[in-house]
């Protein structure tokens, strides 16, 4: 008997028709953003109702769970990726991207490993050393590409916290925190809460850093930071902000970095969005001296509008990095000699979340990148000038880059405007409070924002402001 080598097909037709399914939906849902609402139209507990459900004992066709998880979902979506969505800082996944994701998730690479995954790895090396040169950081610098800013930021911390340490005879990483020096630790007092969390992580706790005066923008003062750092009895950690959360402000770099590198400190920059605006040469020297710092954490899902989730740390010297970070096994293949992605990041395993990053940035080159960032930031100097005209709103910020705030002469006013307008469902700005008052934070960083998005946000604030002057319910 002849023995049967043919093998089987790699998809059943149960499965391609779910693959169809999910793609088709796909393309209809990004097509039709312009014209949806930018808020979900099912409330959390119906939404989450559709779906918590008893697993059942024998499973469903693949086609019909992919049918059940669009039905659940209708309605219950935020328009996060369209141009309506003012909220967060949160970019708009460039369809570009989207396309390179569904073929990441396709391919299921473990992307930790140059090895077995030299095709990810070479996209992942060209996204590092391009996001670099943009940015206008050292070419020699290490990079490792993690889930986002809060892990970007953590990972930049415990590199600092390893050489810190090792000037002073101290392996960290075998012989942990207990009776280690200790490492004084200096941050604006208006950081954002993700470098905080990344001194939890790293074991230094949110609580014990020296939190350091700032203007009327969140910048640090000068003059309090350099109070501060003679306060120092050993080289310090210093974590300086590139975009203030709320008004877009930078720390001063030049100034500050000097005074920290003459005392053999480490300097950390959280420049989630903020760090792009270097990309953008009549806007670069709004970040003067940021090259200076030893570490970087940067979000690729902000301004480069990548999908979900992905982020770069980026540090100077490469070797505090992978001191930090590299978990070798023993069954790994040595490949010293390479950029080993899990050399750089906390993790082992993982998808190849560069790939996006790399087709959006393809897709862009350098023209298309600055004209984005630099359009956003005009549009936001727009909207705070037609708001600020607008008697009884008040503008908070000065325009450093894509952030507005604005609030009301009460707090209570300025929560109802945000209530009316997110209500409405035209667009989803989000609050904050600043300065000690409650605001409207209006965030441009999605990709496909133009003056109109712009004159729709203004124009709904503005009519929310009057609504509720006349006499609102």
């Amino acid at each position: 008997m002849t023995e049967d080598t043919t093998l089987p097909k790699g998809l059943t037709p149960d499965q391609s028709r779910a693959l169809d399914l999910a793609a088709t939906a796909a393309q209809t849902y990004r097509e039709t953003l312009p014209q949806t609402g930018a808020r979900p139209q099912v409330d959390l507990d119906t939404a989450v109702g559709r779906f918590r459900t008893p697993l059942a004992e024998e499973g469903i066709p693949e086609a019909e769970v992919i049918e059940g998880i669009l039905n659940g979902a209708e309605g219950a979506l935020h328009n996060m990726s369209g141009p309506t969505f003012f909220g967060y800082v949160l970019g708009g996944s460039h369809p570009v991207g989207v396309a390179a994701d569904f073929l990441v998730s396709a391919w299921g690479q473990n992307a930790g490993s140059a090895f077995e995954t030299p095709a990810i790895t070479g996209m992942e090396r060209a996204v590092c050393d391009w996001v670099i040169d943009l940015l206008g950081l050292p070419a020699q610098s290490g990079a490792g590409l993690v889930t986002g800013g809060s892990v970007a930021n953590m990972v930049g911390i415990m590199a600092g916290r390893h050489a810190l340490l090792a000037d002073q005879g101290w392996d960290v990483e075998e012989d942990g925190l207990f009776g280690a020096p200790e490492i004084p630790v200096l941050i604006g007092a208006d950081a954002h809460s993700a470098p905080f969390a990344g001194l939890r992580y790293a074991g230094f706790g949110a609580a014990r850093a020296t939190r350091v005066a700032t203007d009327d923008q969140g910048r640090i003062d000068v003059a309090a930071f350099e109070a501060a750092l003679e306060g120092c009895a050993a080289p310090p950690l210093v974590i300086l902000q590139a975009g203030q959360i709320n008004t877009g402000a930078f720390d001063p770099f030049a100034q500050i970095i000097p005074l920290v590198r003459a005392r053999g400190g480490w300097v950390h920059v959280d420049g989630a969005f903020g760090l792009w605006v270097a990309a953008v040469p009549e806007l670069a020297d709004r970040l003067a001296g940021v090259e200076g710092a030893d570490s970087w954490a940067v979000d690729l899902h902000k301004w480069l509008n990548a999908p979900f989730d992905a982020g770069m740390v980026i540090v100077r010297d490469r070797a505090p990095l992978v001191a930090s970070m590299s978990a070798r096994g023993s069954y790994l293949p040595d490949l010293t000699a390479h950029w080993e992605p899990s050399d750089s990041t906390p993790e082992l395993s993982r998808r190849g979340r560069g790939v996006p990053s790399y087709a959006i940035l393809r897709n862009l080159g350098r023209a298309g990148l600055r004209e984005m960032v630099k359009r956003h930031c005009d549009l936001a100097g727009y909207i705070a000038g037609v708001l600020a005209a607008e008697p009884g709103l008040r503008v908070m910020n000065e325009v450093h880059s894509n952030q507005v705030i604005v609030s009301c002469d009460q707090d209570a006013q300025t929560m109802a405007v945000l209530e009316r307008v997110q209500q409405r469902g035209r667009v989803y700005p989000t609050h904050g409070e600043w300065a000690g008052q409650k605001v409207i934070r209006i965030s441009l960083i999605g990709y496909a924002m133009q003056r109109a998005h712009a004159d729709l946000v203004a124009s709904e604030i503005i009519g929310a402001w009057r609504w509720y002057q006349e006499g609102a319910p």
